[in-house]
C-alpha cells in the first residue's frame, strides 16, 4: 500500500513536467542527416555533399537569400539543373522566419549547410585581446538564436561554427575560441533541441597549419570535439589529376581521421574550370575519407568566381562554368554501398605548440557567465542583420573551462526529425517527441520521494 502511494506521489509530480513540454513537429520531408563514424548518413544511406556556396551579392552585401523568395525560386530551378543536394549560406537574418525558403529547398531535395556567424556577430581575430573580448554573451545569444531559427528543419544539414578565422600561419591563437564556440553550440543543441545537428569548422587551407587544425578540432573531450572537419581547398587547378593536384596525399594524411571530412569550398579559377575534380572527389579513391564538397560559388561576384550572371533586371544567365559543372555532376555517380567509410574511430592527439601552431595547451575559455542562462531559458529572438554587433558588447569569458564542462544535460535523438525547444512553431514531417532534461526530472523525482517519506 505504501509503495503504491509513493508511486502515485511520484507520478503526480512528474506528470506536469511532461505536460509543460509542448511537442513540436519537424518541418520537411527530407530525412535528417547524421554522423556515423567518418561519414554522413541520411537514414541508412551514405550521404555525400554535392553542392554550391550560395550568397548572392557576396559578403559585402550580407543579405539573407532565403528571404528573397522570388530569387530563390529562380535559383532552385538551376540547383535542380546542376544536380546538387546542398547549398551553403554564409549569412542569414536570425530574427526572421524561414519556413517558405526552407520548404522551397526541401521540396527540391536540397539541404542547407549554414554558417552560424554573421559579419557583425563573430569572433574578432585582430589580436588576442579582441578575440577574448568578442567571445561574449551577446555573440553567443546570436549564435544560439540562429540554431533556434533553423533546428526544426529536417533539411538543415549542419552548422559551421566559424569560417577561415585562422587564415595565416601566425593567427592560430584563435583556435581555442573557435573550439569553445563549437562546444557551446553542441551543448545548446543538446539542451534545447531533440535531434542531433552536426557542428564543425570550415578552415582555410593554410599549408603550414591545416593538419594541426584538423587534429586540434578532433582532440580532447567529446563535448568539445567537432562533429566534422571541412576546409576550403583550391589546390586542384585544371588541367590536373588526383595525383598532380596532391589530393592523393591529402587522402593519406587524413586516412585515420575519425570524423567526416568534406570540402567547404573548392573550384580553382586559375585556368578554365573543367571540373575534373568532381570525378575524383566522388570516387572510391577518396570516399573512404572525404564526403564530397561545395563548389565556390553560385553567382558571379567581383572576385571572379561564379556560375551564373545576375542582370540588373534580376534575371540570371548560366555561364560556361555552370554548363561544365552540370555535365560533370551528371557523369559522376556516388559509389555504391557505403563508400568504404570507417564505422568507428578515436579522438586525435592534440598538436604540440610550434612556430606554426601557437596554441600552448588544450585549455579552452569557459562559456561567459551571462550566456549560461540560455541553456535553460533559450536565446530568444535573434538580433538579425540590423543589430548593433557583438565584438565589443556584453561580458566576455572570465575563466578557463574544466574539461568536459560542455557536456549536455540531456541527450537528443540522432536523426530525430522533431524539435522541442525554442523554435518558430510547428510544421510537417516526422512525428514529434517529448524530451525533458534528465536533471530536471531527477530533481522532481527526488523532491517527490522526499515528500513521500515524510508522509510516513
Amino acid at each position: 500500500m505504501k509503495a503504491c502511494l509513493v508511486l502515485s506521489v511520484l507520478g503526480a509530480a512528474i506528470a506536469p513536467a511532461f505536460a509543460s513540454v509542448v511537442p513540436r513537429q519537424a518541418k520537411g520531408k527530407l530525412p535528417p542527416v547524421t554522423v556515423k563514424g567518418n561519414a554522413f548518413f541520411a537514414g541508412d544511406e551514405r550521404f555525400y555533399v554535392r553542392g554550391v556556396a550560395y550568397q548572392p551579392g557576396g559578403a559585402a552585401d550580407a543579405a539573407d537569400p532565403l528571404l528573397d523568395l522570388e530569387g530563390l525560386k529562380r535559383d532552385v530551378a538551376n540547383f535542380k539543373l546542376l544536380g546538387i543536394n546542398t547549398i551553403r549560406i554564409y549569412t542569414i537574418d536570425n530574427s526572421k522566419n524561414h519556413d517558405e525558403g526552407m520548404k522551397l529547398l526541401d521540396d527540391a531535395g536540397i539541404y542547407l549547410a549554414l554558417d552560424a556567424n554573421t559579419p557583425k556577430y563573430s569572433l574578432n581575430r585582430e589580436n588576442e585581446k579582441t578575440l577574448h573580448r568578442s567571445y561574449n554573451d551577446v555573440y553567443l545569444k546570436s549564435i544560439f538564436a540562429t540554431i533556434d531559427a533553423f533546428a526544426e528543419y529536417n533539411n538543415l544539414l549542419l552548422f559551421f561554427s566559424g569560417n577561415e578565422v585562422i587564415n595565416e600561419r601566425n593567427n592560430t591563437n584563435a583556435a581555442p575560441y573557435i573550439k569553445a564556440v563549437t562546444r557551446d553550440m553542441k551543448q545548446y543543441i543538446s539542451n534545447r533541441h531533440s535531434r542531433t545537428i552536426p557542428v564543425g569548422y570550415s578552415a582555410a587551407d593554410v599549408a603550414e597549419n591545416i593538419e594541426e587544425q584538423a587534429l586540434y578540432f578532433n582532440c580532447g573531450t567529446d563535448d568539445e570535439r567537432s562533429d566534422f572537419f571541412a576546409f576550403n581547398d583550391y589546390s586542384w587547378c585544371d588541367p590536373s589529376s588526383f595525383t598532380e593536384s596532391g589530393w592523393d596525399q591529402k587522402v593519406k594524411t587524413y586516412e585515420d581521421y575519425s570524423k567526416p571530412i568534406f570540402l567547404s569550398e573548392f573550384g580553382c579559377i586559375t585556368n578554365t574550370r573543367e571540373w575534373g575534380e568532381i570525378a575524383a572527389l566522388y570516387s572510391q579513391n577518396m570516399t573512404s575519407v572525404y564526403s564530397g564538397g561545395l563548389v565556390y560559388e553560385y553567382t558571379v561576384e567581383p572576385n571572379g568566381f561564379g556560375l551564373v550572371e545576375v542582370g540588373n533586371d534580376g534575371n540570371i544567365k548560366p555561364n560556361k562554368d555552370f554548363e561544365r559543372l552540370a555535365k560533370a555532376y551528371k557523369a559522376t555517380a556516388n559509389p555504391r554501398g557505403d563508400g568504404g567509410y570507417k564505422k568507428s574511430g578515436s579522438a586525435s592527439e592534440c598538436p604540440k605548440e610550434s612556430k606554426e601552431w601557437e596554441v600552448k595547451d588544450d585549455s579552452l575559455p569557459a562559456m561567459p557567465k551571462a550566456a549560461q542562462k540560455f541553456m535553460d531559458e533559450g536565446a530568444g529572438t535573434g538580433p538579425g542583420l540590423a543589430g548593433d554587433g557583438s565584438h565589443f558588447a556584453g561580458e566576455p569569458s572570465e575563466s578557463t573551462a574544466t574539461p568536459g564542462s560542455g557536456s549536455p544535460t540531456r541527450t537528443p535523438t540522432p536523426g530525430s526529425g522533431s524539435v522541442a525547444g525554442n523554435g518558430n512553431g510547428g510544421g510537417e514531417g516526422a512525428a514529434s517527441s517529448l524530451d525533458v532534461p534528465v536533471r530536471f526530472l531527477g530533481m522532481i523525482a527526488a523532491s517527490a520521494l522526499f515528500g513521500a517519506v515524510l508522509l510516513f
